[in-house]
């Protein structure tokens, strides 16, 4: 077992270089980070400069930054994608994030190559195909089960990743093309429309309402806070929060969070079998408590990792509802009173209030002014008198009993909008003098030494009266690393004779010291290595390829020939006439959610195999969808077809650039068929 597989990752999100070095200074073993083009995020671009402004922050502390590069390509944008690689080895990044296996086809860097979640890897041999063409890191999906997770560490040695919090994708990842189909926007090309998130009326096949208004697409978020240890278990070297999107504050909390859980697991951990150590340097300590319940989110689930569960969804609202915080007592003109559950409620201006009306819509209330309602009795149940911004009349369904959330808390912000961290590389110390001259050794925690001395000529040397204060002065100066990365562990002084040395000589005695250790540590950063396809080329799992493989240019498309694929279907991307399809395949089963599922069924109402999974229908507007269920996969997949106005915009403005060798097209197949 080598050193690595005791490593942890925490792998944290960066909408932009600023955000990224805060998530290092909050703990993030390594970054993840959009270019400015190709990334899968198509709002969440990046500068070359700016990305190497973030690498030099990061690898001052071993973090490692990687750079998305995950959209499937057409074939004029192979080149351009090939030079951004470049670039990007160029300003230091340690890693790229891909989808298209074309690139594998072209002349890259010698980078270390990550497969996305795009790459939709839920078997042993997908994950094994993957590592053997030359891919360092995988990103399991994320509806894997704890059993799933180690039959694919039993038959890899790569780096397993998994998303340990954020937003649910319904899908799996790079199996949705409704966004394509209704909008000609791809999620595979970082477009995605989010028609997971809108609400739906389901029919059942007789045309019957089923739900009503539901979000039925739409998942609570990600929260494996308690599952660390069993992942660990299972296999998992990164963990990697969701959130390129994401502001500062998000970012600050949710790392600081995991940071917090996984340095708890390594002290557990450090005298057991498998002993754990975190991927980068130094500590991290916060002015804050972290609490992933501040932040935007759905409410929270596990998801797959236990097994399958009934309340995974957020079908009343895609939006944050926040936490309870008390109840309408009082309505008045232009203010309502609150009862508060806890006392020690604090209300402030500028928070953010929510509640459910009748129709179990989510209404919000920012609050203009909030005051403690006056009166011994008021004070005691701790009863708020609020002044909302918007007019009482437009605060729909509220009432006396309303039981009010709060979903943003303006002091939480605040206490963010600060520096909240501070992240350190622990040296040891040593003084020693000879005849001429003092020195001044430093040790980092990782084994980096640097020396630098000082002239100690007869003239200025002088013995202390006060030999311990001598030595506070000494550990005083010496220590002042503060505008350093680096925090004093201990100071050892070996004096030949109790000298005094003024701090006009310590303190550039430290600084040349520490600028001395900062080169020693850059010299010793190491790239991280680009894996070695296996040669002769490892066949692909299947001989045949729908449009579900997201095939999109000819680079790609002799990849997988190259590895024994027999028959290649362009991807949905392709734009051609394939009728009703598969738009989306899910782990995530309605008719689970809604207890309509057979199986729940057998032997409760003494029917058996008289119940079918029948399909259900999805309408929102002018928008159906059909859903068809596999139950002896346990999957749902959400059929339809490609308006016509996007095939007749796709034709008067091509997308897929012109070749000699066209790609194979698959027969149109029927709706039934749900093969991969």
């Amino acid at each position: 077992m080598s050193l690595l597989d005791h490593q942890l990752e925490l792998l944290a999100p960066a909408r932009d270089a600023q955000i990224g070095i805060e998530a290092v200074n909050h703990g993030a073993d390594a970054v993840y980070i959009g270019g400015p083009s190709f990334g899968a995020r198509s709002s969440a671009d990046n500068s070359v400069p700016e990305i190497a402004r973030l690498v030099r922050h990061a690898h001052r502390f071993n973090s490692r930054i990687f750079v998305t590069l995950n959209t499937i390509l057409r074939d004029d944008e192979l080149e351009p994608a090939r030079q951004l690689a470049w670039q990007l080895y160029d300003a230091g990044v340690d890693a790229l994030i891909i989808q298209d296996m074309g690139l594998l086809e072209i002349d890259l860097p010698p980078i270390q190559l990550h497969a996305s979640t795009q790459c939709d890897i839920r078997t042993p041999q997908k994950a094994r195909f993957l590592q053997d063409v030359g891919l360092s890191q995988i990103v399991l999906a994320r509806e894997l089960t704890l059993a799933q997770i180690q039959a694919i560490r039993a038959q890899t040695h790569c780096t397993l990743e998994f998303f340990v919090h954020g937003a649910l994708c319904v899908a799996y990842s790079g199996q949705c093309y409704i966004s394509q189909a209704h909008t000609g926007r791809s999620a595979n090309r970082g477009e995605c429309s989010q028609a997971c998130r809108l609400p739906y009326q389901v029919l059942d096949a007789k045309g019957r309402f089923v739900a009503h208004d539901k979000h039925v697409l739409s998942m609570k978020d990600n929260n494996q806070s308690n599952n660390l240890a069993a992942l660990v278990d299972a296999g998992i070297r990164s963990f990697k929060i969701e959130g390129r999107y994401k502001d500062l504050g998000y970012v600050k909390n949710i790392t600081a969070h995991y940071r917090k859980l996984l340095d708890a697991l390594m002290e557990q951990r450090q005298d057991s079998e498998l002993p754990l150590a975190r991927s980068s340097s130094g500590s991290t300590r916060f002015s804050f408590a972290p609490d992933p319940q501040q932040n935007f989110n759905r409410e929270f689930t596990d998801y797959f990792v236990p097994g399958r569960q009934p309340d995974i969804g957020a079908f009343d609202t895609p939006k944050n509802p926040g936490q309870p915080i008390g109840h309408v007592t009082q309505l008045g003109p232009n203010w309502l009173e609150l009862e508060t559950i806890a006392p020690d409620t604090q209300l402030h201006n500028g928070d953010g209030l929510c509640y459910y009306d009748l129709q179990k819509e989510l209404v919000g209330l920012a609050i203009n002014r909030a005051e403690r309602s006056s009166g011994k009795q008021a004070a005691a149940s701790s009863r708020w008198r609020v002044f909302p911004k918007d007019p009482m009349a437009d605060l729909k369904d509220l009432r006396k009993g309303t039981e009010v959330n709060r979903n943003r808390d303006l002091e939480w912000v605040r206490v963010l909008d600060k520096k909240s961290s501070e992240r350190r590389i622990g040296v040891w110390a040593q003084l020693t003098d000879t005849a001429q001259e003092i020195t001044l050794t430093l040790t980092d925690e990782d084994g980096h030494s640097a020396t630098a001395r000082a002239a100690l000529p007869d003239a200025t040397r002088q013995l202390a009266q006060d030999r311990d204060a001598a030595l506070a002065h000494l550990r005083l100066h010496v220590g002042k690393l503060g505008s350093s990365h680096f925090a004093m562990l201990d100071l050892q002084v070996v004096f030949s004779q109790a000298w005094f040395v003024p701090a006009s000589l310590l303190n550039p005695l430290r600084r040349e010291a520490v600028a001395a250790l900062e080169a020693a540590r850059a010299r010793a950063f190491t790239r991280l290595p680009r894996a070695a396809a296996l040669t002769p080329a490892v066949p692909y799992p299947e001989d045949s390829l729908s449009y579900l493989a997201n095939v999109f240019n000819q680079k790609a498309h002799a990849f997988y020939a190259r590895h024994g694929v027999k028959l290649i279907a362009p991807a949905y991307e392709a734009l051609q006439e394939l009728g009703e399809v598969s738009l989306m395949i899910s782990k995530h089963c309605v008719r689970f959610s809604l207890s309509l599922c057979p199986k729940q069924a057998k032997g409760v109402m003494g029917v058996q195999g008289t119940i079918k999974a029948e399909p259900l229908q999805l309408l929102n507007g002018k928008e159906k969808l059909t859903l068809r269920f596999d139950c002896k996969a346990c999957e749902m997949h959400v059929l339809g077809s490609m308006k016509k106005s996007v095939l007749q915009q796709a034709r008067r403005a091509p997308t897929v650039a012109q070749s000699d060798k066209p790609l194979t097209f698959y027969k149109k197949r029927p709706a039934q068929e749900f093969g991969h």
